[in-house]
């Protein structure tokens, strides 16, 4: 599939055992910031960490410095805990960066020329893979069609992902080499888009997807490698330190181990199994334990309930404004999602269900609170997007230790289309982020990566603001559902960390836990949204070790 650059890992993993030992070491005269133990903001001058990379003292300006191996000047630059993404899917961010990416397109005929463009650049490419086209950003008002590529590809198959992950557009080479058909029938839990005459237009929706990505020649080991390799260097670069893998599957796992093993696993990783048969091949009986110094833990299991908004695969208690008659895809029954939560349960594993629409959100909330009956104890249910809950519904989300896993980013840049989905009367609990921690509930921030940018900054100034990179719509989308500077800076560190049953191993800088933090140009705490997107990112340091920057 990918031609992997040998030397492109093996001088990462010179460079990782190169690392030199590490000592008592202080970092003196920062701005630092973080959450502390009691979830208030903590500001210090100075942070020592130990040989192990843990963090021993935080001080202010006036407390003694003590005898350390190695003294550091921070500059006066600001240190902030390394940023936690709650929600990415790794491999994903890695492929992604090496194959075509439509993500910037900004109308049909854009994207078809730099499709066009990839294909004549890649002339020994089998496939053209890529993703992140979308039809609603193009303001096409329907799906692109298998002809429309055809016109500009049609020699090689061509299967591009849609930006949420929920559809995927291929040409007429593709489909007829899967063997689909006008007589081939939409999967539970799919949507063949199709022409008048019944035959596959092109675009196949949640379920339907693996009728064409079943043949899709997979990723060999090193591709595999290499695109991993890609993935910790977007994430470093944006200040991300640790992330929520939502879906691990066993390839991937393999990757992290085999990076793990040589040196090269440099973020931390809590993962969350695609499915039981991968969650028992690599756990077993329960969580594994931390691995590579708490950088690698499988914990729990991802568990699909319906699509998405933009692709009118979400599951809403009413129809779609803008298509009638239609409510969604539900993936499960609510017995099939309690068996499958229970199952995990039973072996305590953590779930984190994806749910996106009021109606799937409401059968989560009911299955937390009937499954909550029988397993006690601090289980922290996740619900991953939680983006349209009905308003009577969000006081149950602040009860039963339940955790909204949410993406500031996905209100910025799905905000029109909400509209549009929902009608104006129906956006009361649309990212309800204020409603949710007013109510009790628990926010992790992340991003979708590669569904959205891996930009935390932005995601915080999202997040205070309801408003996108250029400043829309003025005073903020639904401005009452913002939360304040600190909630946000939680969200992206301890909480995130929470969330993932992290917390005293890493996200805030604390004594005990691990000296992830950033040097960063700017207090995210003080400056403007505006600003806050445009952190500059110095210095990334993981485990006391500085693993990016100047």
């Amino acid at each position: 599939m990918l031609r992997i650059l040998t030397s492109v890992l093996a001088a990462s993993t010179a460079l990782a055992l190169a690392a030199p030992a590490l000592a008592d070491t202080l970092v003196d005269n920062v701005d630092g910031v973080t959450i502390d133990g009691d979830g208030k903001v903590l500001r210090f001058t100075g942070l020592v960490f130990d040989d192990d990379g843990k963090v021993t003292q935080v001080l202010g300006r006036r407390d003694e410095r003590p005898p350390v191996d190695f003294r550091l000047d921070g500059r006066g630059r600001v240190m902030i805990p390394g940023m936690i993404d709650a929600h990415v899917h790794v491999m994903d961010i890695g492929f992604a960066a090496l194959t075509l990416d439509l993500s910037g397109t900004t109308s049909l005929d854009d994207a078809l020329a730099t499709i066009k463009a990839f294909a004549d650049e890649n002339p020994g490419r089998p496939w053209i893979l890529g993703r992140g086209w979308n039809q609603e950003k193009w303001g096409l008002g329907r799906f692109p069609t298998a002809a429309e590529l055809d016109a500009v590809v049609a020699d090689r198959p061509v299967w591009l992902e849609r930006a949420d992950n929920h559809a995927n557009w291929g040409n007429t080479l593709a489909i007829t080499t899967a063997g689909v058909t006008a007589k081939t029938p939409d999967p539970a839990g799919g949507v063949i888009i199709r022409d008048a005459s019944g035959k596959p237009a092109g675009v196949f929706v949640d379920n339907a997807i693996s009728l064409i990505a079943k043949i899709v020649p997979p990723p060999r080991a090193e591709d595999r490698d290499l695109a991993f390799f890609r993935a910790q260097e977007v994430l470093l670069t944006k200040g991300v330190t640790a992330v929520a893998d939502m879906g691990t599957e066993m390839a991937d796992w393999g990757t992290y181990r085999r990076a793990g093993d040589a040196g090269r696993l440099r973020i931390r990783i809590m993962a969350y199994a695609e499915s039981f048969d991968t969650l028992e091949l690599i756990a077993g009986p329960g969580p594994t334990g931390w691995l590579y110094d708490d950088r690698l833990r499988m914990g729990g299991i991802k568990i699909y309930l319906d699509g998405a908004l933009g692709s009118r695969g979400a599951s809403l208690k009413a129809p779609y404004a803008d298509e009638a008659g239609v409510k969604g895809l539900a993936f499960l029954t609510p017995a099939q999602l309690r068996n499958l939560m229970s199952r995990a349960a039973m072996d305590n594993f953590q779930t984190a269900v994806h749910a996106i629409g009021d109606a799937a959100n409401a059968d989560v909330l009911a299955a937390v609170e009937e499954l909550s009956e029988s397993y006690t104890g601090d289980r922290r249910w996740r619900i991953e997007h939680a983006q349209i809950i009905d308003p009577a519904d969000i006081a149950r989300v602040g009860q039963h230790g339940i955790i909204a896993s949410m993406q500031p980013l996905h209100q910025t840049s799905d905000r029109t289309m909400a509209e549009a989905r929902l009608g104006p009367d129906r956006l009361g609990g649309a990212y309800a982020w204020c409603s949710i921690v007013a109510a009790g509930g628990r926010l992790a921030f992340g991003s979708d990566a590669p569904v959205e940018p891996a930009d935390p900054f932005a995601g915080l100034a999202a997040a205070i603001s309801r408003t996108d990179a250029d400043g829309q719509p003025f005073g903020g989308w639904l401005p009452q559902e913002t939360v304040s500077r600190e909630q946000a800076l939680a969200g992206f560190t301890s909480d995130a960390a929470f969330a993932g049953f992290a917390e005293g191993r890493f996200g805030r800088l604390i004594p005990g836990e691990r000296a992830d933090f950033l040097l960063v140009d700017r207090d995210p705490l003080l400056a403007s949204p505006d600003d806050i997107r445009g952190t500059q990112v110095h210095e990334v340091w993981i485990g006391g070790v500085k693993v990016s920057g100047e």
